[in-house]
């Protein structure tokens, strides 16, 4: 994905989650900045039970800069329609000290008339890092 091709939720879900979460979790650009462009400013993101406001999320986004190394994003299904979009993906993040995560992760979301996500609904599941010790957990 070119710096140049930001896609909104609504253009293209996959490539929204690949953009926001490389430019959230290791980009140099304001944290704020990068939720403005693909979130409303009321933004909603329950994760796990967990509500999450702007603010929230940009204090989210320090820690995981400090830590993470590298972050790839396998996108195993995205849906959009209308309004509503919905998404199955895997979020595989290296940190600093080696360790490696992975977390399967499902999205639903609520549009706003421009395209960003104003509202998020997330739950993920932390999955055994299959290349550390060749099994699965």
């Amino acid at each position: 994905m070119s710096e140049n091709h930001r896609p909104t939720p609504a253009q293209e879900l996959a490539g929204y989650l690949r953009s926001y979460i490389q430019e959230m979790g290791l980009g140099n650009e304001d944290p704020g900045v990068v939720i403005d462009r693909y979130h409303t400013p009321d933004i909603e993101w329950h994760n796990d039970g967990i509500r999450l406001d702007r603010d929230r999320l940009i204090a989210h986004a320090r820690p995981a800069r400090k830590n993470a190394i590298a972050l790839d994003v396998e996108v195993h299904d995205a849906l959009v329609a209308g309004d509503r979009v919905a998404a199955r993906y895997t979020l595989h993040s290296t940190m600093r000290k080696g360790r490696r995560l992975s977390n399967e992760i499902y999205l639903f979301g609520k549009l706003a008339p421009d395209g960003r996500l104003r509202r998020i609904y997330s739950t993920t599941r932390d999955m055994a890092d299959r290349a550390s010790d060749g099994t699965q957990k």
